[in-house]
């Protein structure tokens, strides 16, 4: 069954539009109170409550002494890595890091006109824990786009978790922490790991922000520790938008669709284009290409149940389409590319040109990968270097400065009923010269 056809200039356009771009796409799960005790149980026994969680969900079994990985470990896991992948996977750090360095914020400090001296100066995050899921959803390029913004905010140390189901142990995902810099790797996973970041244990010292990706446990334990530690988002299924005019192959584009549907059943991939025709190439290319992906079933389901092809009068017009869209990925694969992007407002990351598929992005392009889904790329940005710096405002100023502007701030001060926020300018400017400014 291919995707739903859209016709910009039918009569039932904005319903169905609007049925597209707000259809619930992940099954929400139960899962809050679940975690709620597993949090408690880990922050009130530490240790034993972590172990005993990694026996129950992971099957491994360990006391606390082996729940880190050691270096040896970790040199092990690098050396039994084929060299073609340590080569990609060092290629890739080069580029994540050269974009990222780009996004150093710098300090900045002016004096106004009452003579006060004021500046804002960024700090680096102390300690990150960073999680990455374990077994068949390892993804080593994960590792690299959230640990490399890290290190190079300055972050001190970088706590990696992972589960290891059954013991087992993903090397590649070891290499790549290896290469960005990771400080610690612990072999625990799920709810219990976001819990030993966030409260600390015997063993787990604590963090002050947790990244990374996670099954819906992990998700609710990011949003239940939030507040005792920071978390970077909690990301939805993977969506990829398409912009193409027919110029394009139809099999290029019907493979950079599937590249997102094969993530998940609940991914969605959508197809803008201004040619009847080529919709129907693309839909054909579409059914070629399910015949021989290993992840067929998958990506079949994505695409038949959210995917869609929608045909527009002028694709240099779409830009209103798109940002209600505000996709997760946006290929732009036309003529007239550029002018389009420059319009848009809302998407989390922009491929401009045929020859840039979405999966460059995902690997080796080097803006960051872990970018705002569903929706929120109309308030949210991808992770970045900032994500793991805090901003200071700083005030420096004489008795002379405090003269100018004091006296409205008192005023303000007593306004909102506040006497002592107006007593501790108001003793000053009552003091004249304050000690050590004469």
């Amino acid at each position: 069954m291919p995707a739903r056809q859209l016709d910009r200039s039918a009569p039932g356009f904005e319903a169905e539009f609007a049925g597209l771009i707000g259809a619930k796409r992940a099954a929400e799960a139960d899962v809050d109170a679940a975690v709620a005790e597993i949090l408690a149980a880990v922050r009130e026994g530490g240790d034993a409550a972590l172990l005993d969680y990694t026996a129950r969900f992971d099957r491994f079994e360990a006391d606390a002494t082996g729940l880190r990985l050691p270096a040896r470990r970790i040199a092990r896991a690098r050396d039994a890595v084929p060299a073609q992948q340590i080569s990609a996977l060092e290629h890739a750090a080069r580029r994540i890091r050269a974009y990222h360095e780009r996004q150093l914020p710098e300090d900045w400090v002016y004096s106004d006109e009452a003579g006060y001296e004021l500046g804002s100066r960024w700090t680096a995050v102390e300690a990150v824990g960073l999680y990455v899921p374990g077994g068949t959803a390892a993804y080593p390029s994960s590792v690299l786009m959230n640990a490399i913004p890290a290190k190079v905010a300055g972050v001190g140390r970088l706590v990696m978790v992972t589960p290891t189901p059954d013991g087992a142990v993903n090397d590649l995902v070891l290499a790549a922490a290896d290469i960005a810099g990771v400080d610690e790797i612990y072999r625990i996973g799920g709810a219990q790991a976001v819990a030993a970041l966030a409260f600390g244990t015997q063993t787990v010292r604590p963090v002050d922000k947790i990244v990374g990706p996670g099954n819906a446990y992990v998700a609710s334990a990011k949003k239940q520790v939030f507040g005792v530690v920071g978390i970077d988002m909690i990301a939805g299924p993977s969506e990829i938008l398409v912009v193409s005019d027919r110029r394009s192959d139809p099999e290029w584009i019907a493979a950079d669709l599937l590249s997102q549907a094969e993530h998940d059943i609940s991914a969605q991939a959508i197809l803008i284009t201004d040619s009847p025709a080529f919709a129907d190439r693309v839909s054909a290319a579409v059914e070629r290409l399910l015949e021989s992906l290993p992840r067929a079933a998958i990506a079949r389901e994505s695409w038949e149940k959210l995917g869609a092809i929608v045909v527009v009068d002028s694709l240099a017009a779409t830009a209103p389409l798109i940002d209600r869209i505000a996709p997760e990925h946006l290929e732009l694969a036309m003529d007239g590319a550029d002018a389009l992007a420059a319009s848009v407002r809302h998407a989390g990351a922009i491929f401009i040109g045929r020859h840039v598929p979405e999966a460059i992005g995902d690997y080796i392009g080097g803006p960051n990968h872990v970018l705002p889904t569903s929706r929120t790329a109309r308030f949210a940005s991808g992770l970045g270097v900032p994500d793991f710096m805090k901003r200071t405002s700083t005030i420096k100023g004489d008795a002379d400065a405090l003269r100018t502007v004091g006296p409205d701030a008192v005023t303000l001060a007593k306004a909102e009923g506040l006497e002592a926020h107006a007593l501790s300018v108001g003793i000053r400017l009552d003091a004249g010269t304050a000690p050590g400014d004469g």
